[in-house]
């Protein structure tokens, strides 16, 4: 049975028969043709039961060589920038860069995340594909899911997509609201306030990062309109996280607008001791590079052509 988009998913079909079909696959080699002839359904079914399968945890494909990474750019990001961690993936142009660096943000967080553990997330298309990935992982190992900031909506298609069955906790409120004492007296409500220390007590915190652009997430989400980039560029913006804007320098700019935002302020969370950052893109250089300048997080996933561009800036 096809779900209500038209596209399969690890629910359509009981666990086991996925775990046979990734069996015949990539331990004994038969073609989807041939696992498709076996269990009498198509080779497209089949293809499409092995994404579904690879998207939602269920099936891990581990390389076992020590140039899994792209090592070399790895170590000089890492020692350049002072990292606690660099994981570099190889770069693939057909595949959609959040979508890939979420596959990668999921698998470097499927290798350390641990029985228990919390991940507190971010916002934005890349939170949202590593999260999609997660489930399983989360329901097998208890693992809790806490939001850095307000905003409930753009957590939750993630999260019924990934079937994450464990301790959810989401901020109740908006990520961003009009008036900056409505946003004062709600950080200060109990309920938030909670969930947003949690956040920063959690095993790891997971973000991304934005370039100041008209096509940029906060952009598009409507945070920040189309006619306020000029002037957020001239007054030294180049890029966000959590809906709060930096210079050049890596300093967090004095805004109206983040007096207007619901969650994790910037200069408290770079106090987190795993703060993740998955970005790429050769449109997000700059503001990756001024966004480890400033230690707002210590752990970076990114691709090859992103890493090669953050090495070759001066300075």
């Amino acid at each position: 049975m096809a779900s209500d988009n038209g596209e399969w998913s690890y629910a359509d079909a009981d666990e086991e028969t996925l775990t046979r079909i990734a069996w015949y696959y990539y331990n004994d080699g038969l073609t989807q043709n041939e696992i498709g002839e076996r269990l009498n359904m198509s080779r497209i079914k089949v293809s499409r039961l092995l994404e579904s399968g690879r998207r939602s945890g269920i099936i891990q494909v581990r390389i076992n060589s020590r140039y899994q990474g792209c090592l070399t750019l790895e170590r000089e990001i890492k020692e350049r920038y002072g990292l606690l961690e660099a994981y570099v993936v190889p770069q693939l142009p057909d595949q959609d860069p959040s979508d890939r660096l979420g596959q990668a943000a999921a698998q470097f967080l499927m290798q350390r995340l641990q029985h228990g553990d919390l991940l507190a997330v971010g916002w934005g298309a890349t939170v949202s594909n590593t999260i999609q990935r997660l489930g399983h992982l989360a329901n097998e190992r208890d693992i809790g899911l806490v939001s850095l900031t307000g905003g409930v909506g753009t957590y939750v298609d993630g999260m019924r997509t990934a079937n994450w069955g464990s301790s959810v906790h989401l901020v109740p409120a908006p990520l961003v609201v009009r008036d900056p004492q409505v946003a004062s007296n709600l950080s200060s409500e109990p309920a938030v306030a909670n969930l947003l220390d949690m956040a920063l007590n959690a095993s790891f915190q997971l973000v991304g990062i934005g370039e100041l652009s008209p096509a940029s997430t906060v952009v598009r989400s409507g945070y920040v309109t189309p006619d306020e980039v000029e002037p957020l560029r001239r007054k030294g913006a180049v890029g966000d996280i959590l809906c709060q804007f930096y210079n050049e320098q890596g300093e967090v700019l004095d805004l109206p607008l983040h007096d207007r935002v619901i969650g994790v302020k910037l200069a408290t969370l770079s106090r987190a001791e795993k703060v993740v950052a998955a970005a790429g893109g050769l449109q997000k250089v700059q503001a990756i590079h001024s966004a480890l300048r400033g230690k707002f997080v210590g752990i970076l996933i990114t691709d090859e052509t992103t890493a090669a561009g953050l090495l070759e800036i001066k300075g």
